[in-house]
């Protein structure tokens, strides 16, 4: 079955294996960048991609994850799930807590583990940050990340 999945990612073109793996809240551009850069894409298009990739699924994010959580918790394991998400998520939060819109670019805009416009984002909305400085913030960290990300791949660039 793993052997059957790979084959069928190994089909699929780079470019959206790219996109999609800017979309998951695991990868998103930490993964994107790299994969696009090592299979041979240009960089403007992995750049492009993965930017797109990393806030179509977050914007919407901002604005049905209190119904989405509210929906879940009318069940046992759901509201167990909405009770976890908040508790971690806000205890990774601070710097968006204290400093907002600023607080919320540093922490998307560092790519380190546990944090970027996913937990940015679940983060604001938990703080019920305001969308012109959810928006603003998300999008100015996704950028700042990227950058990032593109300086450590081409400084460990292999030949």
């Amino acid at each position: 079955m793993k052997e059957q999945v790979i084959v069928y990612l190994g089909a699929l073109p780079k470019e959206l294996i790219t996109f999609i793996l800017a979309m998951l809240p695991i990868s998103e551009l930490r993964g994107s960048i790299p994969y696009g850069i090592y299979n041979g894409l240009s960089f403007k298009k992995v750049l492009f991609i993965s930017i797109i990739g990393n806030l179509i699924p977050v914007i919407p994010l901002y604005f049905l994850l209190n119904h989405l959580l509210i929906f879940l918790s009318r069940f046992k394991y759901g509201k167990k799930f909405s009770d976890w998400l908040k508790r971690y998520t806000l205890k990774r939060s601070k710097m968006i807590e204290l400093y907002e819109m600023l607080g919320l670019i540093i922490f998307v805009g560092i790519p380190l583990p546990m944090t970027g416009a996913w937990t940015g984002t679940i983060a604001s909305v938990f703080l019920k940050l305001k969308p012109k400085y959810y928006f603003v913030g998300v999008i100015c960290g996704v950028l700042l990340a990227s950058l990032i990300v593109s300086i450590v791949v081409f400084l460990f660039r292999l030949p």
